[in-house]
C-alpha cells in the first residue's frame, strides 16, 4: 500500500479495506505537510475524489491525536453542498470513511422531514452535512449550534453561487468561530469565488489539482451525427449499441426529460427520471434504483443531476447539447471517475453542428465523429454478446445433466439453440431504423464574400452579395397555432420551425405574426419534405402547438382579430364596411373657406344641408390688450382675462371681480 504517513490512522485503516492503494492528485495535494491546519482554496473537476480528500484533510483538525470521538454534542464540522443528493453522497462517503472513529454524522437538507434532522442534531452529532437554504433554518431557529464548530468546507463553491446561495453562505460562515478552518472545493475560482475566499479565509493556501484536460483524459468524446427529427432514435440506438450497466441521459428542461422518459420506457428500457419537479423521496428512489439494478438508464436534467456518483457509470449521453463548456465538463464528469474508463457521446443535429462544435473547443476538447449507430452494427453486437454468453456457460452437474438429456430427446440442438436466440432478442429492445450519417455536411462552410482591395489599394471592395437577401418567390405557406397571444417572436419561433420540420433557416421565408397564429413560408423545394416531415410526427410540436398548409398567407382586418381573407389583395383593405362603393357626391351649392395660410379662399362642394354664405363677413378689430405697466392703473400679478373698469385707477383701490389682487 503507498498511502502517505500523513494519513490520520483512523482513516488508513477504511482506505485500505475499501481499496485505495493510490490516491489521486487532489487527495495528495490536501495531505502535503505545508497544507496542514491551513485554510485551503482547490480547484479540482468532478470525479477527482474530492469527497474523500477533504474528508481526510479535516481529520487532524477534529480529532487531533485521539484515535476516536468522544460522546456527541455540538457539531465539530460543517459540509456544505448545492444539492440535496450532492449532500447525501458526501453524507455516505464520510460514513464509511469515518466508521472506525465512532463518529456521528448528521443531515439537513431541502426536501427532508426537518422535525427528523431537528431530533438528529438533539440528539448530538461530531459532522453536519447540508445545504445553505436548511442549514441557515436549522440556525435561525436554534437547533443548529456552531459554537464548536472547529472545520467549514464548501464543496461546488462556484455552483452554490451560481445558483444564489451567495447570502445563506455568507450568514452560515458568520456564525461559525472565526479561529475555525475554511476549506473551499470549487470547479473553477472566478471573481465571485475569490471575493468570498478573500472575506472567509484566513492566509488560504491555493491549490490546483488537476486541469480540465487532464481530468477527462480517461473520457472517449463522441458526436453522433443525425438528422434534425432522428435525435431520439439516435439516443435509442447509442444506448443498445453500448449496452452500459449504467447511463445518464441529459436534457435541458424537465418537459424533455418527461418525454424522453416515457419514449424510453415504452421502448423496454429499464429507466427513471431525475428532475427538480420530483420531491426528494422521488428522487432518492430513483438514485436508489439506479445503485441496485432495477434501473440502467437515468434521463435527468443539469441541476438535478450535480454532484451525483453513480457505480459503473460508463456511459454519458447528451440528449441536448450543452450551452457552455461548464455544463459539458459537469456532465461528462460523472463518468471515467477515479480511474475508469468512460464514453461521452453527443447528439448532434446538423442544425446545432457549429454549437457542438464551439463548445467542444471552448472546453479544449478532441472529440470523433460519426453517425448515428444502425440496426446492422446494434445485431452485429447483440450475436456477440449472445456467443459470449453462451461460451461462459458451465458445464451442467447431475441435476441437470438429467434434464439436458430429456431435452435433447424431444427436440434438436438447433431448435434448442433458436429457442434461446429468440428469449436473448427479446429481452432486448429494438433499434431504431435512422438515415446514413451526413457527416459530410459537417464539414461544409458558409460561402465567404471575395474581399480584396482595389486595383490603387485605396479601398476595400466587397464582391460578394450585399444587403438584404432577396425575398423568397414561389414558396408555401403553412399555418402555426401560436400567435400574439403566446408571446410569439421569432428569436425562437425560427428553431421551433426548424426542428419541426427538418429544415434549415435559409429554408425558411418571410413570418407573420397575427393575433392567434403565426404564418411562415417554406422555399418551393423544400415544402413537400416539410409537410411530410411534419405529418408523420402528426403535426403538433411542443407545448401543444401544431402546424397545418396554408394556402395563402393573408392579411389580418381590423377589428376581426384572427381572420384572414383567402389572398393577398393588391390593395389593403380597411374593413369591410368600405368595400361597397360610395354614392355620387351631390354637386350642390359652393361656399367659401379659409384655407389652411388664410391668403386664399377655395371652394368645395356642400355634404350636408348647411345653409351657404355668400361671403364670410369681417371680423371687428381686436381690442387693445390692457398693459398692466401704464402708469395711473393697478397693476396685477398676471394679465388679466376682463376689460379693465372704466374708473380704473380714479377710486379708492378694490379687488376687481374675476380678476387678481392688485400689487402694493
Amino acid at each position: 500500500m503507498n498511502l502517505p504517513d500523513t494519513i490520520h490512522p483512523a482513516l488508513a485503516a477504511a482506505l485500505a479495506e475499501r481499496g485505495y492503494d493510490t490516491l489521486t492528485p487532489v487527495q495528495l495535494s490536501v495531505l502535503a505537510p505545508e497544507a496542514a491546519e491551513r485554510d485551503l482554496l482547490v480547484s479540482a473537476q468532478t470525479g477527482s475524489g474530492k469527497t474523500v480528500a477533504f474528508g481526510m484533510a479535516i481529520a487532524p483538525t477534529l480529532l487531533g491525536d485521539a484515535p476516536a470521538f468522544d460522546a456527541p454534542t455540538t457539531p465539530l464540522a460543517l459540509l456544505i453542498a448545492p444539492t440535496r443528493e450532492l449532500a447525501l453522497q458526501v453524507q455516505r462517503e464520510l460514513q464509511w470513511l469515518y466508521a472506525g472513529t465512532g463518529a456521528r454524522i448528521a443531515a439537513g437538507v431541502g426536501g427532508m422531514d426537518i422535525r427528523t434532522e431537528r431530533r438528529a442534531l438533539e440528539r448530538g452529532a461530531h459532522i453536519v452535512v447540508g445545504t445553505p437554504g436548511r442549514l441557515r433554518d436549522h440556525i435561525t431557529k436554534g437547533a443548529l449550534d456552531l459554537g464548536q464548530v472547529r472545520a467549514v468546507v464548501l464543496d461546488e463553491a462556484d455552483e452554490m453561487l451560481d445558483l444564489g446561495f451567495r447570502e445563506d453562505l455568507e450568514f452560515i460562515l458568520e456564525a461559525a468561530p472565526e479561529d475555525r478552518r475554511t476549506l473551499l472545493f470549487s470547479a473553477t475560482v472566478p471573481r465571485e469565488i475569490a471575493a468570498l475566499a478573500k472575506t472567509f479565509q484566513r492566509d488560504a493556501l491555493r491549490l490546483v489539482a488537476t486541469s480540465a484536460g487532464e481530468q477527462h483524459a480517461d473520457i472517449e468524446y463522441v458526436q453522433i451525427v443525425v438528422r434534425n427529427d432522428e435525435k431520439e432514435h439516435a439516443v435509442i440506438n447509442t444506448l443498445l449499441l453500448h449496452d452500459s450497466s449504467n447511463t445518464i441521459v441529459f436534457c435541458h428542461t424537465r418537459e424533455s426529460v418527461k418525454h424522453l422518459t416515457a419514449r424510453l420506457a415504452n421502448r423496454g428500457f429499464p429507466v427513471v427520471a431525475l428532475s427538480g419537479e420530483l420531491t426528494q423521496a422521488e428522487r432518492s428512489n430513483a438514485l436508489q434504483s439506479m445503485r441496485d439494478g432495477r434501473a440502467r438508464v437515468c434521463v435527468a436534467t443539469d441541476v438535478a443531476a450535480r454532484g451525483i456518483d453513480l457505480p459503473n457509470l460508463d456511459l454519458v449521453v447528451h440528449a441536448d447539447i450543452p450551452s457552455n463548456p461548464e455544463t459539458l465538463l459537469h456532465r461528462s464528469g460523472r463518468t471515467g471517475r477515479a480511474g475508469r474508463k468512460g464514453i461521452c457521446a453527443l447528439i448532434v443535429p446538423l442544425h446545432r453542428r457549429n454549437a457542438a462544435a464551439r463548445v467542444l473547443r471552448a472546453a479544449n476538447l478532441e472529440s470523433t465523429m460519426r453517425g448515428a449507430p444502425t440496426i446492422a452494427e446494434i445485431d452485429a453486437r447483440n450475436r456477440q454478446q449472445i456467443l459470449a454468453v453462451a461460451g461462459e456457460t458451465v458445464e451442467a452437474d447431475d441435476i441437470d445433466a438429467g434434464f439436458v438429456a430429456e431435452l435433447l430427446e424431444r427436440v434438436t440442438p438447433e431448435q434448442l439453440a433458436a429457442a434461446y436466440i429468440r428469449r436473448e432478442l427479446a429481452a432486448r429492445p429494438a433499434p431504431e431504423e435512422v438515415s446514413e450519417a451526413p457527416i459530410s455536411a459537417f464539414h461544409e462552410k458558409a460561402p465567404r464574400r471575395d474581399k480584396r482591395f482595389d486595383d490603387e489599394g485605396k479601398r476595400f471592395v466587397d464582391e460578394g452579395p450585399k444587403g438584404r437577401p432577396e425575398p423568397m418567390t414561389n414558396g408555401r405557406w403553412f399555418t402555426l397555432s401560436i400567435g400574439r397571444n403566446r408571446r410569439a417572436d421569432p428569436k425562437w419561433l425560427l428553431p421551433l420551425i426548424c426542428k419541426a420540420g427538418d429544415v434549415t433557416k435559409r429554408d425558411i421565408g418571410s413570418i407573420k405574426i397575427f393575433d392567434t397564429e403565426t404564418r411562415f413560408e417554406i422555399a418551393a423545394d423544400k415544402a413537400d419534405a416539410f409537410a411530410a416531415t411534419v405529418a408523420s410526427n402528426g403535426s403538433s410540436i411542443e407545448n401543444g402547438a401544431d402546424i397545418r398548409p396554408s394556402s395563402a398567407p393573408g392579411f389580418q382586418k381590423r377589428g376581426k382579430p384572427g381572420r384572414f381573407d383567402d389572398g393577398p389583395r393588391p390593395q389593403y383593405n380597411k374593413g369591410p364596411r368600405f368595400d361597397a362603393p360610395r354614392p355620387a357626391r351631390d354637386d350642390g351649392p359652393h361656399y367659401k373657406v379659409r384655407s389652411d395660410k388664410g391668403a386664399k379662399l377655395a371652394t368645395k362642394p356642400a355634404r350636408d344641408i348647411t345653409p351657404p354664405i355668400a361671403e364670410e363677413a369681417p371680423r371687428p378689430p381686436k381690442k387693445a390688450a390692457f398693459n398692466p405697466k401704464d402708469k395711473g392703473k393697478p397693476k396685477y400679478k398676471n394679465r388679466v382675462k376682463h376689460d379693465p373698469p372704466a374708473d380704473a385707477g380714479t377710486g379708492p383701490r378694490k379687488k376687481p371681480k374675476g380678476g387678481y389682487d392688485p400689487i402694493n
